[in-house]
C-alpha cells in the first residue's frame, strides 16, 4: 500500500478529465475566466489508464473521475469502461454538476461506475441559477431521474451552504432527498482562489446539533465511500446525511487521498501547493517501474495539513484547476 511521511494510507485517487465546466458556480470558477488548459496539455486516455493502473498495483483502491465538469470530455463512458475492468480497481465513481447526466447515465452505469456524486445547491431555480450562473436546475432533476432509471443505487447530492444565499435551503433538500432515497452531503467552501475566498460558507459543525435533534439523526457506521465525510442516519433509515467540514473540523490527520489534475499534475493537498507533474514522465516512455516510483516519491512530497484557516489567501488556483 502507498503511504506518506506521516503514515496515511493513501488508497484515494481523484482524476479529473477536464478543468472545463458548463457552469460558474460562484465559490468555483469566476464569470468570463478563460485561462483553461489547453486541449494538447490534457491527459489521453491512455495516459490516464497507465496511470491508474500504476496506482491499482500499488495498493489504490478506490479512484473517482471529476472536473471541472467530467462529462464534458468526449467518450467518458469509454474512459470509465476501461478503468473499472482493470485490476485492482475496487470502486470507480463520478462527481458531476449533473447537467449532461440525462444523456450519459446508462452508458455510465453499465461501463462499470459504481456511485455517483451530483452537485446541487438549491431546488429553487432562481438561486440555482444566482450560484451557478446558468438556469440549469430542470436538467439536473432530469439527470438525477435518468441515474435512478439507470440502475445507480447510491447517489450522493454535494450542497455548499453558503450563508445568506442557500442556508435556508437545507431543510427542502432533505425532504427532497428522503422523497428520492438520495444522500445530502452538506460541504463547508474553502478558500481557493478568489472565487472561494469571497464565499462565506456555513460552520456545519455548528449546524449538526440542529439537524440531528430535528431529524433524529444518529452517527452511522456504514461506509458509504473512501472520502472525508462523517454520515449520520435517521432513526427509520429513511435519510442519510454527510458532512465535510475541512474548515470546522479538519481531517487531515486521516486524509487518504491525491488528486490528478486533467494536465498530469498531482496535488497533495488541496489547500497546499505540493504537485508533482506525470505528463512529462509520461511522454518520454517512462517504464512502469519509473511510473510507480514517481508516484511513491509524490506521495512523499505529501503536506501534513493545509492552512485555510491560518492562511486564507495562500491558495490563488480554483478548485476546477486542480480536480474536484
Amino acid at each position: 500500500m502507498l503511504s506518506d511521511r506521516f503514515g496515511r494510507t493513501i488508497d484515494y485517487l481523484r482524476v479529473s478529465v477536464t478543468d472545463r465546466c458548463d457552469l460558474r458556480c460562484s465559490y468555483c470558477i469566476p464569470k468570463g475566466f478563460k485561462g483553461f488548459e489547453e486541449p494538447e496539455n490534457w491527459l489521453t486516455f491512455d495516459e490516464m489508464e497507465r496511470v491508474i493502473a500504476a496506482f491499482a498495483r500499488l495498493g489504490t483502491r478506490r479512484f473517482r473521475l471529476t472536473g471541472g465538469e467530467p462529462l464534458l470530455r468526449r467518450n467518458l463512458p469509454a474512459l470509465a469502461a476501461r478503468l473499472s475492468a482493470l485490476p485492482g480497481v475496487e470502486d470507480l465513481s463520478l462527481t458531476t454538476n449533473g447537467t449532461q447526466l440525462d444523456k450519459h447515465a446508462k452508458a455510465l452505469f453499465d461501463a462499470g461506475l459504481n456511485r455517483l456524486n451530483v452537485s446541487l445547491d438549491s431546488l429553487r431555480r432562481d438561486c440555482v441559477q444566482e450560484i451557478s450562473g446558468s438556469d440549469s436546475l430542470e436538467k439536473v432533476l432530469h439527470g438525477l431521474s435518468a441515474a435512478r432509471d439507470a440502475g445507480f443505487k447510491t447517489i450522493k447530492i454535494n450542497m455548499v451552504p453558503m450563508v445568506g444565499v442557500n442556508d435556508g435551503d437545507i431543510e427542502a433538500m432533505i425532504a427532497f432527498c428522503i422523497e428520492h432515497g438520495f444522500i445530502l452531503r452538506l460541504i463547508e467552501a474553502m478558500p481557493m482562489g478568489s472565487t472561494g475566498q469571497h464565499t462565506q460558507g456555513l460552520n456545519l459543525s455548528r449546524l449538526l446539533a440542529d439537524l440531528s435533534q430535528r431529524f433524529e439523526l444518529q452517527e452511522s457506521c456504514k461506509t458509504l465511500g473512501g472520502g472525508p465525510a462523517r454520515y449520520w442516519e435517521s432513526r427509520d433509515g429513511r435519510f442519510t446525511l454527510g458532512l465535510i467540514t475541512p474548515m470546522s473540523q479538519h481531517f487531515c490527520a486521516t486524509c487518504n487521498r491525491v488528486r490528478l489534475s486533467v494536465d498530469g499534475t498531482m496535488y497533495m493537498c488541496l489547500g497546499q501547493e505540493e504537485r508533482f507533474e506525470l505528463r512529462p514522465l509520461l511522454r518520454a516512455g517512462c517504464s512502469d517501474a519509473e511510473l510507480e516510483a514517481a508516484i511513491r516519491h509524490a506521495i512523499e512530497l505529501k503536506p501534513e495539513k493545509h492552512e485555510f484557516i491560518e492562511r486564507p489567501n495562500q491558495v490563488v488556483r480554483f478548485m476546477s484547476m486542480t480536480g474536484g
